[in-house]
């Protein structure tokens, strides 16, 4: 078997399926076999991420301070299917797929957190679940950035200085050595960095709002700090919305090649940006319902936005930048659509056909 270096296989070169047929032809012919798969072929095999349903709940006392979070998160599980090997015990001694739920144990400080993995018996029969870029941080990060923004404005308080709050480094968040080193510090920092440069605060037209999410990227023990501030507008009559720009801070440690790793940047966020609005597809008999790009609809090029990415100069460890820019879009988005109409959206694609009838229902817009 000679494996070439390509790139765009991501986790879906891990199952290896494709290489039965073919093998099998090979065989019956006793000849060497080269065997194309059609689009269409090509996304009835294909292993999918598997849909997620995710609760998060926080408390806090009298005086405003936060005393402890959930989060749970139910979806299919790629490593009980395609290597179990990989499954790990969380501290209740159950095992539990590490791609399912990486993202929810986060760095802010809430007092107790409980984070839960829940396999989806229903999702793991019906197809076989696969990754997508980002991994779990892809829905995990949707859910937390989302639900923090929301809990800053339920106790009026600015997302960012919420955030900033919330993120001490103090204990376990403290970050440790040789990749972690700073720890929460260091997502603080990003946050400051970034929405003076989006001008965080400042008064925007009718429909128009700015939106922070931040993250960690995916492990904590290989943390890449990102912060990401989008500007959106909303139409009104018809729910569209487009993204006018994304402002990115990213402390990936020491950058060793400043064009790889700006390419890198720009490709996660805009992957971010084509799953948060215009990605996801449906089931019909049983199969995929949009086979090919005619009807399954990414980015296309007329609705990429302004981006300005940058990077913390950093003498730290260099970790990785292939994902974690991908998972602070869809939550900066989703919050700067809040900022803009007074509407919540948990659902991911973001349709204008499903904001539409929520503008309907929202009483005003909010502003802040």
């Amino acid at each position: 078997m000679r494996t070439y270096l390509i790139g765009g296989g991501f986790g879906r070169r891990l199952n290896g399926d494709y290489a039965v047929p073919a093998a099998l032809m090979a065989k019956a012919l006793g000849r060497p076999f080269k065997m194309v798969l059609t689009r269409e072929d090509d996304t009835r095999l294909d292993s999918l991420r598997s849909p997620t349903l995710q609760r998060l709940r926080l408390g806090w006392n009298d005086d405003g301070k936060t005393v402890a979070m959930e989060h749970v998160a139910v979806a299919g599980w790629p490593s009980l299917t395609v290597f179990p090997g990989n499954m790990q015990k969380g501290t209740n001694g159950a095992p539990y797929d590490p791609f399912s739920i990486s993202g929810a144990d986060h760095w802010y400080e809430v007092g107790a957190l409980r984070v839960r993995a829940v396999n989806n018996d229903l999702a793991q029969k019906s197809f076989r679940p696969g990754w997508l870029r980002a991994v779990a941080p892809g829905w995990t990060n949707w859910a937390l950035e989302s639900f923090v923004d929301e809990v800053a404005h339920a106790q009026k308080t600015d997302p960012v200085a919420f955030r900033l709050a919330h993120l001490t480094a103090a204990g376990r968040n403290a970050g440790a050595a040789p990749s972690s080193t700073g720890g929460a510090r260091r997502q603080a920092n990003v946050i400051r960095r970034v929405a003076p440069r989006a001008g965080w605060g400042r008064a925007m037209p009718p429909d128009t709002g700015l939106g922070l999410a931040s993250s960690f990227g995916q492990e904590r023990a290989m943390p890449t700090w990102c912060a990401c501030v989008a500007q959106v507008g909303v139409d009104r009559p018809t729910g569209r919305i487009t993204v006018q720009k994304l402002w990115m801070e990213i402390d990936a440690g020491s950058i060793i090649d400043p064009d790889g790793a700006m390419a890198q940047a720009q490709g996660a966020a805009l992957w971010g940006l084509s799953m948060a609005l215009y990605e996801g597809t449906g089931f019909e008999n049983g199969y995929v319902r949009d086979l090919n790009l005619d009807t399954y609809t990414p980015l296309r090029m007329a609705d990429v936005p302004d981006m300005d990415i940058a990077f913390v100069d950093s003498t730290e460890v260099p970790v990785g930048l292939g994902e974690p820019p991908t998972t602070v879009v869809a939550p900066a988005i989703g919050n700067a659509i809040f900022a803009a109409v007074g509407v919540r959206m948990r659902h991911l694609p973001i349709r204008a056909a499903d904001l539409r009838p929520a503008l309907d229902r929202a009483p005003h817009k909010i502003t802040g």
